[in-house]
């Protein structure tokens, strides 16, 4: 049987799909006749670098947080232990220093204030019974006080 003049189009038009003249035509189809595709991913790889950033920047202290970096502490005595410590303020800074014994419990405790920029503390903590250990619970920056 013989095919119709539609189905002859049919196949012509199958045919000439199959097997096109323009190579690039295919790859155009494949991937997109737009920028679309580079546009989204430069926005993500900006996106992603900013994010990594700011986390960086937060992780390692630069977003303006105090930095405080224990140097010795003495836990000689049964009634005092003392600390020298560092630390790296804009503004100053109020630290808290803590005195633990050997189970953790805390014996003893200080708030020191230390001027801003980049200076070393030493501060003695009163204690209630033998501690083992000195350490800083905590700095942080100090507001402007009008």
């Amino acid at each position: 049987m013989q095919p119709t003049p539609e189905e002859d189009a049919v196949n012509s038009a199958e045919s000439t799909a199959a097997t096109p003249a323009d190579p690039d035509r295919v790859l155009r189809k494949r991937h997109g006749n737009g920028p679309l595709f580079f546009v989204i991913g430069t926005i993500f790889a900006i996106a992603t670098s900013i994010g990594w950033g700011y986390s960086v920047m937060s992780y390692s202290g630069l977003s303006g947080s105090v930095y405080h970096q224990v140097v010795s502490y003495d836990a000689g005595s049964a009634d005092e232990a003392s600390i020298t410590f560092e630390v790296n303020s804009r503004d100053g800074a109020e630290c808290l220093i803590t005195a633990l014994d050997e189970q953790h419990v805390e014996v003893g405790q200080e708030r020191l204030e230390v001027e801003e920029g980049n200076r070393m503390a030493t501060t003695t903590v009163e204690t209630i019974r033998q501690a083992s250990t000195v350490e800083i619970a905590s700095c942080r920056e100090q507001g402007s006080q009008d």
